[in-house]
């Protein structure tokens, strides 16, 4: 068997890891842990929308892909140390793109038995009280997905 947990960095994903690793331990399953890198972007251009392209483009700005790596990249450190804390080893990866489609897009090309996520992510305050990625890899996957909370 070969779990997936999605983390973000968030309490809720590194709880979903968490429990998928025990799950693991206790089945002996493998556990891949992967980050999407996702740049955020910002408008700097007040509360007024653009009103035109132009004004768009030079008031919208993307954090640095650099930059969103390494903060994937020390997320998913994380996701190999809570591996490591239980004698579980946790592959990682970093993916790019939208989290629901990639996820879901992984779990089926790596054959993947089930998916582990969070119930909020680090966007929670945006989402209800299952967030909207979760909720989306839920209706989206076509294996089990267990939403830890």
């Amino acid at each position: 068997m070969k779990y997936l947990a999605a983390v973000d960095g968030s309490e809720s994903s590194m709880d979903a890891l968490r429990y998928a690793v025990e799950q693991a331990a206790a089945t002996g399953a493998s556990v891949d842990a992967v980050s999407v890198v996702v740049p955020e972007q910002f408008f700097t251009g007040g509360d007024d929308p653009p009103m035109n392209f132009t004004e768009m483009a030079d008031e919208l700005v993307a954090e640095d892909i650099e930059d969103a790596e390494t903060e994937a990249q020390e997320i998913l450190d994380g996701a190999e140390q809570v591996g490591d804390d239980t004698g579980v080893t946790v592959e990682t990866g970093m993916l790019y793109g939208e989290p629901v489609d990639e996820i879901v897009e992984y779990a089926e090309r790596e054959g993947v038995d089930a998916i582990f996520v969070g119930h909020r992510g680090l966007s929670e305050e945006y989402e209800g009280l299952v967030g909207s990625t979760a909720k989306d890899v839920v209706g989206a996957a076509s294996v089990p997905v267990t939403v830890v909370k």
